[in-house]
């Protein structure tokens, strides 16, 4: 889906007005409704803030900008692993690792809550496996779909 046509969506929903966006933003309301066209070269659609985002993603390179999006829409971002397209590994070490990587979150809540009490450190530990079982579990998902079992034989180390 472009960045216009999530614009144009999120423009039809009740709860969103362009009139309400652009009184907010302290723009136009002809410039928010250009938002929702696509930006062609004879003149409809403008930029949008989506584009301008991912311009400014692109030129700094800086993941932390989309970590904090995802954090102020109440989710969490998760980068896509990247595919060598090569077939042949095995499933089963792979399904093995994932098991592996939820014990490894189910351990660190358990030692955690030994005291009955969970302490920032312990929170802050239990955040940090947990976020990279979801980043695992994304990369997982990844591979089941492209049939490519490299991303994870790679990050096992090679055992099989």
């Amino acid at each position: 889906m472009e960045s216009h046509e999530i614009l144009k969506h999120a423009f039809e929903r009740p709860h969103t007005s362009p009139k309400q966006i652009a009184s907010e933003m302290g723009v136009s309301l002809s410039l928010v409704y250009k938002w929702a066209q696509p930006n062609t070269d004879t003149g409809s659609g403008s930029r949008n803030p989506l584009d301008r985002v991912k311009q400014l993603l692109e030129l700094t390179r800086e993941p932390a900008m989309v970590e904090w999006l995802c954090r102020q829409a109440g989710g969490y971002f998760v980068r896509n692993p990247k595919s060598s397209n090569e077939k042949g590994y095995n499933v089963v070490p792979a399904t093995h690792a994932i098991v592996q990587q939820f014990a490894g979150l189910l351990s660190v809540i358990s030692s955690a809550a030994e005291d009955d009490a969970i302490t920032d450190e312990e929170s802050a530990e239990i955040r940090r496996v947990w976020d990279q079982l979801k980043s695992f579990c994304e990369g997982f998902v990844r591979c089941c779909e492209e049939g490519d079992f490299q991303p994870i034989k790679k990050e096992l180390g090679g055992r099989r």
